[in-house]
């Protein structure tokens, strides 16, 4: 269940930051009320998470799943870059995801 929600927050994560580049400084209501929304619930999964999962564990892959799903995000709905090189390290970070959740279980 830990796995879930730390997941899950990793999802929300991506949704807040999105919502912050269309929030464009926070001068845009919806955008802003959305990323602030799906900050404070990423947050709360997150730290509920962390009940049952090391820190170091559960921040690396909160992290890791928001800077992933950003940067898809970005190539796919954004028009951002998709170089090789770019989808390789991309390809890494997924790669230490699956890694911890192996090693910790």
């Amino acid at each position: 269940m830990a796995w879930a929600l730390l997941v899950g927050a990793g999802l929300l994560e991506i949704v807040w930051a999105i919502g912050l580049k269309h929030a464009e400084g926070f001068t845009r209501l919806w955008p802003s009320v959305l990323s602030v929304a799906a900050a404070a619930l990423s947050f709360y999964m997150l730290s509920t998470s962390l009940k049952s999962l090391p820190v170091g564990t559960a921040y690396a892959a909160w992290v890791g799943v928001g800077a992933l799903g950003v940067a898809l995000a970005g190539i796919v709905a954004l028009g951002e870059s998709a170089s090789p090189l770019r989808l390789l390290f991309l390809a890494v970070i997924l790669v230490g995801i699956i890694g911890l959740k192996l090693v910790e279980g």
